[in-house]
């Protein structure tokens, strides 16, 4: 079934497959398949949409991939609540606040670790998060991705699905100099468990764009824990960074093992070094012989950054990339996952 909104306040347009829902209680959603795996997702909707907050770009956030029995993104936390700044635990519950309820393979954009464009606004005026759109800074005080901002001109946002494939569009005419086209294209490969996620972002304003953009991966595999089975490897060997796995993990060459199960506010982070100027070092592996599943992901831009950020329902590979774009040019990226299975 297609359906085809507008939102005429803010030159919003989505065409997209979605299941009709009840009453309005469910957000719009779209699924595609390629006979191997499933992916279903929510698309950017600033009245219903399923997220709503300023930090991660709106486009693509899967709830759901399937993979012979195996769901590799869920959401990771059971509720979301307006007052919570993050998120926070409440006895066996996890809750999120606006800007982090989210879920899958999201992006969220940086430059020089505040929005675009928020040093040169004063109080009240304009900045950009890329993916989001224009915001309005609150005062005078520091960036904090966590507060959600106003958002006062999401851009034009056009959505397309077909079969196996999601392209998402947003087209921003930025007030103080900054606009842009950026395209996220969502695809599952013909006939194999793979999915590509292909990035364009056109400057068409009157500064340049330069900014980082990293991918959380919000790895929720089969709703279970991390913990012994589970490891993360890369093709270089990790050099990290004020580490905090205490005896959850250990960090081994190239991999870095889980030793117990990840329980209560139990956390394992590390910045991640090691890795060279050449794209082939983005390419890190998550697989867990206890679900009896795994995941390969590989990227065609050097790494500029690593992260690994894990709590108790959620593994998180955060592989970051520069970009520096000048008005007229176009960067681009691809991001490649490939899904497999694991005898236990």
């Amino acid at each position: 079934m297609i359906h085809l909104m507008r939102f005429s306040a803010f030159g919003f347009l989505v065409i997209l497959a979605v299941a009709p829902y009840a009453g309005g209680a469910e957000p719009p959603s779209a699924r595609i398949a390629n006979g191997q795996i499933s992916a279903s997702l929510y698309p950017p909707d600033p009245q219903t949409g399923f997220y709503r907050g300023t930090r991660f770009d709106w486009s693509g956030v899967i709830y759901s991939l399937e993979y012979k029995g195996h769901n590799y993104f869920a959401p990771w936390f059971q509720k979301e609540r307006d007052d919570v700044h993050d998120f926070v635990y409440e006895g066996a519950d996890i809750v999120a606040g606006p800007n982090t309820a989210i879920t899958g393979p999201v992006e969220e954009f940086f430059t020089d670790n505040k929005a675009l464009g928020y040093d040169e606004a004063a109080a009240g005026g304009l900045f950009i998060k890329i993916g989001v759109g224009e915001l309005r800074k609150r005062d005078a005080g520091a960036y904090d991705h966590f507060t959600k901002y106003d958002v006062v001109n999401p851009g034009k946002w056009t959505v397309k699905s077909g079969k196996d494939s999601v392209e998402f569009t947003q087209v921003l005419d930025g007030s103080a100099g900054y606009s842009y086209v950026y395209k996220k294209t969502v695809r599952l490969v013909a006939g194999k468990p793979e999915m590509v996620i292909a990035h364009s972002l056109r400057n068409t304003g009157k500064k340049a764009i330069v900014a980082s953009a990293y991918d959380h991966n919000f790895l929720s595999l089969d709703h279970q824990p991390a913990g012994p089975g589970y490891s993360i490897s890369f093709p270089f060997t990790i050099q990290p960074s004020n580490a905090q796995t205490g005896d959850l993990a250990e960090i081994q060459g190239t991999q870095i093992l889980y030793k117990k199960a990840l329980a209560g506010q139990d956390r394992v982070m590390t910045l991640i070094g090691g890795y060279s100027d050449r794209a082939s070092d983005y390419d890190f592996r998550v697989e867990s012989t206890a679900a009896g599943a795994g995941m390969h992901v590989t990227g065609n831009r050097p790494l500029s950054k690593a992260m690994l950020w894990s709590i108790r329902p959620v593994v998180s590979v955060e592989p970051y990339i520069d970009m520096s774009i000048q008005p007229g040019q176009e960067f681009t990226w691809d991001l490649h996952y490939a899904f497999y299975t694991l005898a236990k």
